[in-house]
């Protein structure tokens, strides 16, 4: 009782400074790579499109929801999360089916790196404003290297050492112009090839993916899910240029286990791993993203495909 008392005024103070900050920093445009702006629509209920995509980096910087919506005349939302693994972006999805209606249509970018296991929390950043007293984000990123039970409960410790933070807030306070990072979730990347390739190969030549067996069941527990809401799913392997793909050692074995699971689920698997966009250097800008050029290219090639399975799923 005695500790109640003490801590009472003391929370009376944070919380207060704590919803302040973190209400401005949740409506910045560009913070965290523009992950926040996405956390923020789907906890505002403003995603609500018929069909969404989910996915790592390759997501997001990929599929183009404009152009889906322009060809299909449905509403998209790009989902995309960077630098993760389908743990974190089933969160994304659990949170989208609380605060906003159900899609009819999942498109599930798949790479290599959708079932390696991780350890550190990339771009916590994003999490800051919607981590306080938040269940489902202690539960899926307290197991991860990043934040500490108390950033989890007691409020502002979390933005101790956050000056870009704080940044970020004051511009949101101040309506300071922004250009959005990414429209509906998506941002194509105005960029030519760098050396990320071959400066890998030099230095490591060619890793394995160390696969969490977790995160695999987790990947089916999903499949499932979706057939119970009703909504139909699709596996899609975007581009990846051609050379980049002997870098990893087990590739092969990562994509048997998605060809395994759309035949035991029956479920569309759409692999572009030897298209010819994955053979053509320009429309890339390292060996596993597509510039803007190729993702126009590769939507519209992706629209395209999917209609024909519509008409034709044999």
């Amino acid at each position: 009782m005695r500790i109640f008392v003490f801590l009472l005024p003391i929370m009376a103070v944070l919380y207060p400074a704590d919803y302040f900050l973190s209400t401005y920093l949740s409506d910045s445009k560009d913070y965290a790579a523009g992950e926040v702006k996405v956390w923020k629509d789907i906890y505002d209920g403003h995603v609500n499109s018929e069909l969404v995509i989910y996915g790592s980096s390759r997501a997001w910087i990929h599929f183009s929801p404009k152009i889906i919506e322009d060809s299909l005349q449905i509403s998209a939302y790009n989902l995309g999360m960077d630098g993760h693994n389908f743990s974190l972006q089933y969160l994304r999805h659990k949170e989208l089916l609380k605060f906003n209606k159900p899609p009819t249509e999942i498109i599930l970018s798949l790479d290599v790196f959708t079932i390696q296991r991780e350890k550190d929390l990339y771009n916590y950043e994003q999490f800051l404003p919607f981590l306080l007293w938040n269940k489902d984000i202690r539960q899926y990123t307290s197991s991860y290297i990043g934040f500490s039970m108390y950033d989890y409960d007691i409020p502002l410790v979390r933005y101790q050492n956050e000056s870009n933070a704080l940044l970020a807030a004051f511009k949101s306070l101040m309506d300071y112009h922004t250009t959005p990072a990414r429209i509906k979730g998506y941002m194509g990347m105005d960029k030519y090839w760098n050396d990320d390739l071959e400066n890998a190969q030099a230095k490591a030549g060619s890793f394995t993916i160390d696969i969490d067996s977790t995160v695999v069941q987790k990947l089916e527990q999903f499949i499932n899910e979706c057939k119970e809401y009703g909504i139909r799913l699709t596996l899609v392997y975007s581009p990846e240029y051609i050379e980049g793909q002997a870098f990893v050692r087990n590739r092969n074995e990562i994509i048997s286990i998605y060809k395994n699971f759309a035949k035991k689920y029956n479920l569309l698997f759409l692999d572009y791993s030897n298209d010819t966009l994955s053979h053509q250097k320009q429309f890339f800008y390292n060996a596993e993203h597509l510039n803007k050029l190729g993702s126009e290219l590769f939507t519209i090639k992706l629209i395209n495909d999917f209609r024909a399975q519509q008409l034709d799923p044999n």
